[in-house]
C-alpha cells in the first residue's frame, strides 16, 4: 500500500479535563490517532507547547508499518507528564508520511462528550 499522509502535524487545540466520571476506561483524555500505511515503521516525536512557559518533549513514539497507534496525552510521561487543566498544543512530525487525527473524551458528567478532528497538515 501506498505511504498516505503528511510528515508534520499540528493540533492547535489541547486541554485535558482534571476530572472523570464513570470506570477507568471513560478517564477525562486526549489521544492523537496515527496511522502509517506505508512499508517503513513510523519514527515520531510529540511537541506540546504551552501558553505560559516552554515547550514539552519531545515525546517519542513508533507507529509500525501498516498500522495505527493511538496515544492519550495523558500517559506520555518521558520527559515529563502532559498537565491537566492547562491549554496546550503540539506538532507531530514524523520520518515518514501518517495521518493524524486528534480525540478527546470529556467525562467529567455523567454524560459524556466526544470530540474528533483531523489534524493540520503541516508539511
Amino acid at each position: 500500500m501506498e505511504a498516505l499522509g503528511h510528515r508534520r502535524w499540528v493540533i492547535a487545540e489541547g486541554w485535558i479535563p482534571d476530572r472523570s466520571t464513570g470506570p477507568e476506561e471513560l478517564a477525562s483524555h486526549e489521544t492523537a490517532c496515527m496511522v502509517n500505511t506505508g512499508d517503513r515503521d513510523a519514527h515520531v516525536e510529540i511537541h506540546v507547547l504551552f501558553t505560559d512557559r516552554e515547550p514539552a518533549g519531545p515525546y517519542a513514539v513508533t507507529v509500525p508499518a501498516r498500522r495505527t497507534v493511538h496515544v492519550r496525552f495523558d500517559q506520555l510521561t518521558d520527559p515529563e507528564p502532559v498537565p491537566r487543566a492547562t491549554d496546550y498544543a503540539s506538532v507531530i512530525e514524523s520520518d515518514e508520511p501518517i495521518v493524524v487525527q486528534h480525540t478527546r473524551l470529556d467525562s467529567r458528567q455523567a454524560e459524556n462528550a466526544l470530540m474528533s478532528t483531523t489534524a493540520f497538515p503541516a508539511g
